[in-house]
């Protein structure tokens, strides 16, 4: 059979730019896993680790006009979206270097054995050993941050285990290329360039999931093609963790108190938020609950000139363009549903931006309406105009898990007084894993207290994907029971001899 060639596809035309690669045959991933498997000692050493971390953040700025380029010759997403986000992905890398050093991720704890207790307590020494070989499911959104030397990547291999990753068809060549990099950034510190491997191909990722040397698997995408893969993960006669980010609506609730204050503000803000890298964050506000009456007009009233002043935008590809107009024309089409700014096709490859509104009323109906409750990609939001606080609490407890969670509040509401804004801060909590106040959700800070997940769909995990944290994932606890000083592993000898944080008998 011949080999399926792997092309790079300009979005702002729809034509091929160059054969990047070919479609990795089952031997070909097979082969890739054991050769990380077999090089996944030589990341025993904390200290390589982070010099291997930090090596490639080096090369990443060093090429940084190369990785821009071809990342926006995929993409389209722009030079400066783009140089944001290698910054942010340089950051990660270092972050996560730093957080091999300084060792509390180990999360090591020393009971010491207690004979007086009843039962006796015998010496406990616990700490975190790395999973093995980590499988990262590109995303299409985000070709550096959350793809090949992305967050799931650098907190993979900060944990010590090696990384074959599937690249995401929408930037084979930025892919290779970012591949490149980690690969010469690992020989360059001694270490097996095998530790980082690019696979392309629907079929190599199916196969990569099932190999019996994977040990987890980190995932950016789709509910559709995100779930495919935790079932495949878990049917494995092994079954393994998979940490999945699958998709969210990301609602906002805006009080008629916030409306009233400064409607007009709102208005513009949740614009730039929804047009935002083209409405292709995964972040974007997609339900917006807005009070009924003249203040809450006001605010979509901004909204609509904000939208109607944005140009038309891109998309990642020509697959994703139809998706979103074939999605935005269902959703208009339905009973209640108007569009004051229609989003849909700006042109023969471009999308425009626009949002729908729907009476809280007719939503809570269900029936055809719920699609407005699921995901759609792109510039387009769905206003939800709410008659009493009752009916807002009633549209947020139809939605399934996500992100984030946004309430606009007036400035007396944000006080702390017990009232209607504590009580929508207890149910959003429980919709999302990030919650915020008079802010927009698109643009997540890499930072150690930072939480990238939520309940299902938005993530198949209770763990982070940004973060210091997000190291977690591709770790496990480890408990040695009276194991004498000379056979434990470093980490736990008693003369501490790495320098660790450690918790000693609660201390």
């Amino acid at each position: 059979m011949a080999a399926t060639p792997v092309w790079s596809v300009d979005p702002r035309t729809g034509k091929q730019r160059e054969q990047v690669a070919v479609e990795a045959t089952p031997e070909e991933v097979d082969r890739a896993v054991r050769a990380a498997h077999a090089a996944r000692g030589a990341l025993a050493d904390a200290g390589l680790r982070a010099d291997f971390l930090r090596t490639a953040a080096e090369l990443f700025d060093e090429a940084a006009p190369l990785v821009v380029e071809a990342a926006d010759a995929e993409t389209a997403l722009g030079s400066g979206r783009l140089t944001g986000e290698l910054a942010r992905t340089t950051g990660q890398l270092r972050a996560f270097a730093d957080a091999v050093e300084e060792g509390s991720y180990l999360d090591i704890r020393i009971d010491r054995a207690d004979p007086s207790l009843s039962p006796p307590r015998p010496e406990l020494r616990r700490y975190k050993v790395p999973l093995g070989v980590v499988a990262v499911y590109s995303a299409s959104n985000f070709p550096l941050a959350f793809s090949v030397p992305g967050g799931d990547t650098a907190s993979a291999l900060a944990a010590g285990c090696p990384v074959v990753v599937k690249a995401h068809p929408d930037h084979p060549a930025t892919s290779e290329l970012c591949a490149s990099l980690l690969r010469r950034a690992a020989v360059a510190c001694g270490l097996p360039a095998e530790l980082v491997t690019v696979v392309h191909g629907f079929d190599a990722g199916l196969e990569l999931i099932r190999h019996p040397l994977v040990a987890a698997a980190g995932f950016t995408g789709s509910i559709r093609g995100g779930r495919a893969l935790f079932d495949a993960a878990a049917a494995r006669p092994v079954p393994i963790p998979f940490h999945g980010e699958l998709g969210s609506l990301n609602p906002v609730v805006i009080t008629p108190a916030a409306a009233a204050e400064r409607a007009e503000e709102i208005g513009g803000g949740l614009a730039g938020s929804v047009t935002l890298g083209v409405g292709q964050f995964c972040v974007k506000p997609g339900l917006v609950l807005v009070p009924e009456g003249p203040d809450g007009d006001r605010l979509t009233g901004a909204l609509a000139k904000s939208l109607g002043e944005s140009g038309p935008g891109v998309l990642l590809d020509h697959r994703m363009r139809d998706n979103f107009v074939s999605g935005v024309r269902e959703r208009a089409a339905l009973p209640g549903v108007t569009a004051p700014v229609t989003p849909g096709p700006g042109g023969e490859h471009t999308v425009g931006a626009g949002f729908l509104s729907v009476p809280a009323s007719d939503l809570l109906e269900g029936g055809a309406h719920e699609v407005l409750l699921e995901e759609c990609f792109g510039p387009v939001t769905v206003v939800v105009r709410y008659a009493a606080q009752r009916e807002a609490a009633e549209v947020l407890g139809r939605l399934g898990g996500n992100l984030s969670a946004t309430l606009q509040l007036s400035a007396a509401e944000t006080e702390g007084a017990p009232g209607p804004a504590s009580a929508l801060i207890a149910q959003v909590t429980g919709l999302a894993g990030r919650i915020l106040v008079n802010g927009w959700p698109t643009g997540v800070a890499v930072a150690p207290a930072q939480h990238h997940g939520g309940p299902y769909p938005a993530a198949t995990s209770h763990s982070t994907s940004v973060g210091g944290t997000a190291i977690e994932r591709w770790l496990r606890p480890v408990a040695y029971q009276s194991v004498p000083d000379a056979l434990l592993p470093p980490e736990l000898r008693e003369a501490n001899p790495l320098g660790l944080p450690r918790r000693v008998t609660g201390a």
